[in-house]
Formats: C-alpha cells, sequence, structure tokens
C-alpha cells in the first residue's frame, strides 16, 4: 500500500504540532505499508487506543509542556512498522500492532493504581483475552491464516521486544515521540539520520536484536534516551502519575466510574466526567484531588512529607537502554562497552535517585 493511500485512509487525526508530523513520522519508520496493516488498524479493539495517550494523561496537567499529542494508537502502528520494516514477517508485525490492545485510559496510570509502579505490566495479561475474544480480529487472522496465538504475545519476538537493556521495536519507537513531544529531545530530521542507522544484529544469546551500525548515533540515542527517562524517575513524573491513579481508584469508590469504564472512555471524556462532577461536589476528595491535578504547576521536592500537600515516595520503572552497535570488525557489542559517553550515561542514569517526596499542595477548593 502507498503511503498517500494509507495516510488518507481515515487512520490519522490532526493532533500534531507545527514541527512535528505523525504521518512523516511514520514514513521514516517504513516508507512501504503492507496491504494488511489498514483492515487490523480499522478495528475497535485498536481504534479505542486513539483515545489513550502515550504519555499517561500528562497533557492535561499545567505541569507538563507536552509540544503535542501522540496516542497508544500512534505508538502500535509505529511499532507495528518498525518490526515490518526490519522482518517483513506479517505474524510479528500484528503481534507488534497488538501489544497494547489491553491499555487502559491514561496507560501506565493503571499501573500505578494496582501497586505495581516498579514493573507497570499490571494491565498486560488481559492482551491475551482480549485478542482472542474479539470475533472481528478472529475472523480477520482466519482470512489471513494466521492463529490468535501467533500474534497474541509480541514478547516472544526479539525484534518487537526483548528485555533490558536491548533495543526493541516497542522501546525504539516509544522514545523518538515521547522525547519529541515532552521536551523536544528529537527532531524529526534527527529521528530520520539516527533511524537510518538502525539494523538488525545478533546479540550476546545469538537472537535478533535492533542495534546500531553508526557509532555516534548509537551514542546519540542512548544519551537522548536516558535524558527522557531520567525526566521519568523524577518526582514531577510520579506526582503526576500517582495523583491521576488516586484520582481514577477515588471515582471508583465514589461510583462515577468503574473499571469497565477506563476502557469504554476515553481520557478526554473521563476528564470532562470528573470536571462535572467535582463542580457538584467541590468538597468530595475526588474534587481536591482532581483540581489539584489540573492546576499543578510545580513539585516540591523533599525528604519528609508536607502538611497540606500531596506527596508521593515511590520507586518507578527505570527505562533505559544498552544498545548493540556494530564494530569496525563486524561484531556486535554494547554501546557502553563501546564508548564510555555512552557508559557514563547509562550510569549517571541508574544512580540518580530524587528526594525521598515530591509533593504538591493541594488546590483550594
Amino acid at each position: 500500500m502507498g503511503l498517500l493511500e494509507f495516510w488518507n485512509s481515515g487512520i490519522y487525526k490532526s493532533r500534531n504540532a507545527s514541527d512535528w508530523n505523525t504521518k512523516k513520522y511514520h514514513s521514516v519508520l517504513c516508507s512501504e505499508v503492507p496491504d494488511f496493516l489498514e483492515d487490523y488498524i480499522s478495528l475497535p479493539v485498536l481504534q479505542r487506543l486513539s483515545k489513550v495517550s502515550l504519555l499517561c494523561g500528562t497533557d492535561f496537567t499545567p505541569l507538563f509542556k507536552n509540544h503535542f499529542s501522540y496516542s497508544r494508537l500512534d505508538h502500535s502502528i509505529g511499532t507495528a512498522l518498525i518490526v515490518w520494516n526490519f522482518t517483513h514477517d506479517k505474524k510479528q508485525t500484528l503481534a507488534a500492532l497488538f501489544h497494547d490492545v489491553s491499555t487502559p485510559a491514561f496507560s501506565h496510570v493503571s499501573d500505578f493504581k494496582n501497586g505495581d509502579a516498579l514493573k507497570q505490566e499490571s494491565t498486560e495479561s488481559f492482551n491475551k483475552k482480549m485478542i482472542e475474544s474479539d470475533m472481528a480480529l478472529l475472523l480477520l487472522l482466519k482470512r489471513d491464516g494466521i492463529r490468535a496465538d501467533e500474534v497474541n504475545d509480541y514478547h516472544k519476538y526479539p525484534v518487537a521486544d526483548n528485555d533490558r537493556p536491548g533495543l526493541s521495536a516497542d522501546r525504539l519507537e516509544y522514545m523518538y515521540p515521547s522525547g519529541a513531544s515532552m521536551d523536544k529531545v528529537w527532531t524529526l530530521a534527527e529521528i530520520e539520520k539516527n533511524y537510518s542507522s538502525i539494523r538488525v544484529l545478533e546479540n550476546e544469546k545469538g537472537l535478533p536484536e535492533l542495534g546500531f551500525i553508526d557509532l555516534e548515533q548509537a551514542v546519540l540515542y542512548t544519551e537522548k534516551f536516558c535524558e527522557i527517562s531520567l525526566f521519568l524517575q523524577r518526582n514531577e513524573d510520579k506526582c503526576a502519575m500517582q495523583l491521576m491513579a488516586e484520582i481514577l481508584t477515588c471515582a471508583v469508590e465514589e461510583k462515577i466510574a468503574d473499571e469497565e469504564s477506563f476502557y469504554l472512555l476515553g481520557e478526554a471524556e473521563l476528564v470532562s466526567l470528573f470536571s462535572e462532577y467535582s463542580k457538584k461536589n467541590p468538597h468530595s476528595k475526588l474534587s481536591r484531588l482532581f483540581n489539584t491535578y489540573i492546576k499543578m504547576n510545580h513539585v516540591i521536592h523533599s525528604e519528609v512529607p508536607l502538611e497540606n500537600c500531596f506527596c508521593v515516595n515511590l520507586d518507578v520503572k527505570a527505562r533505559y537502554v544498552d544498545p548493540l552497535v556494530k564494530t569496525s570488525d563486524g561484531k556486535a557489542v554494547r554501546v557502553s562497552k563501546a564508548d564510555a559517553r555512552a557508559e557514563k550515561c547509562i550510569s549517571d542514569f541508574l544512580s540518580f535517585r530524587d528526594t525521598k517526596y515530591g509533593c504538591v499542595p493541594y488546590a483550594e477548593v
């Protein structure tokens, strides 16, 4: 399928900043879209993700200045395009496309709500069930001669996903738009140049893994990955995630939403629901938390919890990579072994500790 035809199919919506274009970015990831992909992307089980943000709902708080919105559907498409670009394997591509179908509204916020801030995997177990119970999806798979068990777990395909600190299509994809949106760490031109040096290499276990053929680009990606990952280790992000997690818990407790709502409603719809409830019930717990979330513009870094503040003390998932790079003798090694800058970058990231508490003053009713 030509890219122009794919772009005009209604899959994309206008959510881009003046200096970011998701269509163009996806064309960098894969210049030719396979014909079969559009039918799968159009399925309701995937289209639901267009209302779920990659950046976990932080578009709704002034604490962050995200430059554009990028959805879980965008991320799923991007991950699938990377896998197709490097494998031309339909099963691996579809497994990558479906890897986030069980992601609820506000993405990893539900992991924080479920007490899983450290691994952030609490909703992944639903993926298999959702794929195997979706009749429209199963009919397409049957048409294409593919079994559900061949696409319901992208972990089995190392190009799509692998253990840290390896580089997979999933990690490669989410860090490009995350960095571009959160702090303009990447431009489209930089992404295009960086991505052009990616190849499938063989790792220490003899498995295929995405890596770099250019040392400078490998170091650049590692440094930028660490920069954004450090942002996610700071108390600002912890406060935003945990505060929204408690808002969701409160919404269930106060019976204005339930767990199913987080799959049926998009983030904007839920924020509107919380806003209306808060206006009608200004002295409720949810109102206090929600108004704090939509008004907070700074976090106090403290070694002790502070009065009249929402305070968080959490260890969260450390997202980092130590990608493979091809050396002059044709072997693939971790970039930390090939370059002192990359080694220091990773070491600094792993040793970083924010203050014990992050605290946000409660908004006045």
